[in-house]
């Protein structure tokens, strides 16, 4: 078993930034791609970001590039979503996921693992 914990949301104004942390415990993730999603009520988990098992290959939803970056410190087992420039329209619960593989996928199906999710609401 694997458990996934995300931290590092709050409340922030437009404009602002954030940094979310998913901490893994268990079993290694540090093989297998991860990625971050978002959710908001009423709406299909959306996909934002991913990052390769190595952390050599990064993915980003269109709506997030150049704003958000996804990184990942396997001594540590854990993952990061650096969120700059925050719009109102990225307020959800941000979930991050382990991959089955080690490859990068824009799929909720191809991830087994989620946390919690963590709440980031950004004010206009």
């Amino acid at each position: 078993q694997v458990q996934l914990a995300e931290s590092g949301g709050g409340l922030v104004q437009a404009g602002g930034s954030l940094r979310l942390s998913c901490a893994a415990s268990g079993r290694t993730v540090s093989w297998y791609a991860m990625a971050w999603f978002r959710q908001t009520p009423g709406k299909e988990r959306e996909f934002v970001a991913a990052i390769s098992g190595s952390g050599g290959t990064t993915v980003y939803a269109d709506s997030v590039k150049d704003r958000f970056t996804v990184s990942r410190y396997n001594a540590k087992s854990t993952v990061y979503l650096q969120m700059n420039s925050l719009k109102p329209e990225d307020t959800a619960v941000y979930y991050c996921a382990r991959a089955r593989t080690v490859g990068t996928s824009r799929s909720k199906v191809d991830y087994d693992y989620w946390g919690q999710g963590t709440q980031v609401t950004v004010s206009s």
